[in-house]
């Protein structure tokens, strides 16, 4: 009858020996999705601050010559002061609108949103595992001992 508890004590020894390895495995595999998003993600943002980087010499030239031109026009009919305003306003709130896109884009992007969504699903599978599926630590048919009567 002893070699029936040492197999079953081999069966669960076994049983955690395996659960610890796919844990294991689980967590680095989790480490490595989160490595590979993290880097894709950081590239896709350089790529949108290298894009807006490029482009405001040239946002800015044309500026200063569209305002120019435009004020010149302007001038004839309200005075150069005025031109001037209005040309700039104008400007400004176009700029403005242009920047908070760009920012806003940068805002909402989703970053490691497969890993968080991996990790979600993991942790669902482990909490909801059954308690009858994993294994006790403590043999099933050991006697408790009394509370201690003082």
């Amino acid at each position: 009858m002893n070699l029936g508890t040492e197999q079953t004590e081999r069966g669960i020894s076994a049983i955690v020996g395996r659960m610890a390895d796919s844990f294991s495995r689980l967590v680095s595999q989790h480490i490595t999705l989160a490595r590979l998003e993290l880097a894709e993600d950081a590239k896709a943002m350089a790529r949108d601050v290298a894009s807006i980087v490029v482009f405001v010499p040239f946002l800015m030239v044309g500026w200063v010559f569209l305002c120019g031109a435009i004020a010149v026009a302007l001038a004839q009919a309200i005075g150069y002061g005025w031109a001037l305003a209005a040309v700039g306003g104008v400007h400004m709130v176009g700029g403005g609108i242009g920047i908070w896109t760009a920012l806003s884009r940068l805002k909402n992007r989703q970053v490691m949103n497969d890993t968080g969504e991996e990790l979600s699903r993991s942790m669902a599978v482990l909490t909801s595992a059954s308690p009858a599926a994993v294994p006790s630590s403590q043999p099933r048919n050991v006697l408790k001992e009394p509370p201690n009567a003082q």
